[in-house]
């Protein structure tokens, strides 16, 4: 099995040997611009993507990150980087154009080591799968909450129908509503809703088909 590939994005030779000694274990490529990495990219696209941000022409490694993402919606992004206040950390890291990581210079090689581990391991695809089974567990949660709050919805309504039916006298839906203990309002839908359906007569009672006094 190939050694996962590293682009990394970095013009200054020192630091890069850093990278070199540290990283010994993985494929690494380099570039020492945003402007190469998006022409090194489709040729060859990383599995983790290190990114400095002062980087060789002038260029600002940040500015790249949504064309970074675009290309590698799923390919975690280091950012290392000495030039960076705590505020651009932070907006580097939020986002749908994030970056997964941050750490500064000079780079603690331990630390460097585990978070490049660590996105491997957690981060791109892997992050992608989470994240959708975690909303089809969610939606499943939402469904049966609705059908949950369905079947006690129409349960009600037929013992409401029962119950008032029986009776041609006004429905008493302050009453009604301490019995199923839901909001007032509650009952004057379901009794609204019994109407529409044709399980409660208006024209038998009414004044039943807006109750909305006590």
């Amino acid at each position: 099995m190939n050694p996962p590939t590293l682009l990394i994005i970095e013009d200054d030779d020192l630091q890069y040997e850093i990278y070199e000694e540290a990283l010994a274990k993985y494929t690494l490529i380099r570039v020492a611009s945003g402007s190469e990495a998006l022409t090194q990219i489709p040729q060859q696209p990383p599995d983790i993507l290190i990114l400095d941000h002062v980087l060789a022409h002038g260029e600002l490694g940040l500015e790249f990150l949504p064309q970074f993402k675009e290309l590698l919606p799923f390919v975690p992004i280091i950012i290392v980087s000495g030039a960076l206040e705590v505020h651009q950390q932070m907006d580097a890291l939020q986002g749908p154009r994030r970056a997964h990581y941050c750490l500064t210079k000079p780079v603690d090689v331990h630390a460097l080591k585990k978070t490049v581990a660590t996105a491997l391991k957690e981060c791109g695809e892997k992050e992608a799968v989470c994240q959708f089974e975690a909303l089809e567990r969610s939606r499943r949660v939402d469904a049966q909450e609705l059908f949950s709050r369905s079947t006690d919805r129409l349960s009600r309504q037929n013992k409401i129908r029962e119950m008032v039916g029986k009776s041609r006298e006004r429905p008493n839906i302050s009453a009604l509503a301490r019995q199923f203990n839901v909001a007032r309002r509650t009952i004057i839908r379901d009794l609204q809703e019994l109407i529409r359906r044709g399980q409660l007569k208006p024209e038998v009672y009414p004044e039943w088909e807006n109750p909305i006094e006590e």
